[in-house]
């Protein structure tokens, strides 16, 4: 059968080969998928020795997305954007590193919570990896206006720079947390700061009734972030989704057949 992983350190709480076991099994797809706890300066020997023992592909997950960019022999448009991988396909034209984590992010708001992102404001709380990834894939639903806010506004802008050359010119604007205007239509978190039971520092006033509220972090509770905007009278939302979505994009890339994600995201979501 097709091998495939997932390579991240620490990977224990994984959930990639529940949710990959369910499309294989969903679409008749004969393969395995695995955790591989890579280590922290032996990533590219892992993903060696993973295709010499048959591999065909594997996501990447925290912390090795940076480095899975130099290990791939090409790059999708969208991870060229992202400067990020998550996913990498074992092809005869050697390995090919993709980004579906903004496919997979665009596609839960889209599609799982009814939200359109054409002609809406949006923002973006953060400018690391997770907020790079979802930049292009937001563009390409045409937003009226896309915010991005940074601790650092430096960083928000270099991203505004780069993007202005991708169909965000006059679209993408940077600014810092409390600087953030106005109400806006959807609201990501793309920040690691409920991780730290933390909160992006932006108004309240950003919030308004009906806005969506997505915290791109999942866990059995609410987070701090979803917590604060379900009080301002947001819709709120948190990463399970985008996982689930961003997962079945990666099966695609590899198995060319898109499964089917409401019924696994419903499972997940109300299992006891």
């Amino acid at each position: 059968m097709d091998r495939y992983c997932v390579f991240g350190n620490p990977i224990a709480h994984s959930k990639s080969p529940e949710i990959h076991a369910a499309f294989a099994a969903q679409t008749g797809q004969q393969l395995t998928y695995e955790k591989i706890l890579a280590p922290l300066d032996g990533f590219a020997a892992a993903v060696q020795d993973f295709i010499a023992a048959g591999g065909k592909g594997a996501n990447v997950t925290v912390p090795f997305k940076l480095e899975a960019c130099k290990v791939a022999q090409a790059l999708t448009v969208r991870a060229q954007a992202a400067g990020a991988v998550n996913t990498l396909h074992f092809s005869e034209q050697g390995i090919i590193g993709d980004n579906t984590d903004g496919a997979g992010l665009v596609a839960d708001i889209v599609a799982n919570a009814g939200v359109a992102i054409t002609g809406k404001r949006v923002l973006l709380l953060g400018a690391g990896g997770a907020a790079r990834g979802v930049v292009l894939p937001i563009l390409e639903h045409r937003p009226a206006q896309l915010v991005i806010a940074n601790r650092t506004v430096a960083t928000a802008q270099a991203l505004v720079e780069q993007f202005a050359a991708l169909g965000g010119a006059g679209v993408v604007s940077a600014c810092g947390f409390a600087d953030a205007q106005g109400v806006f239509d959807i609201v990501i978190n793309a920040t690691s700061a409920s991780l730290n039971a933390d909160l992006p520092p932006v108004p309240a006033s950003v919030f308004g009734p009906g806005t969506l509220a997505l915290d791109m972090m999942y866990a059995k509770e609410p987070t701090i972030f979803m917590q604060f905007a379900e009080n301002h009278g947001a819709l709120v939302r948190d990463g399970l989704g985008m996982l689930v979505e961003q997962a079945a994009e990666a099966f695609a890339v590899w198995r060319g057949v898109h499964p089917q994600t409401a019924e696994l995201l419903h499972a997940m979501r109300h299992r006891p």
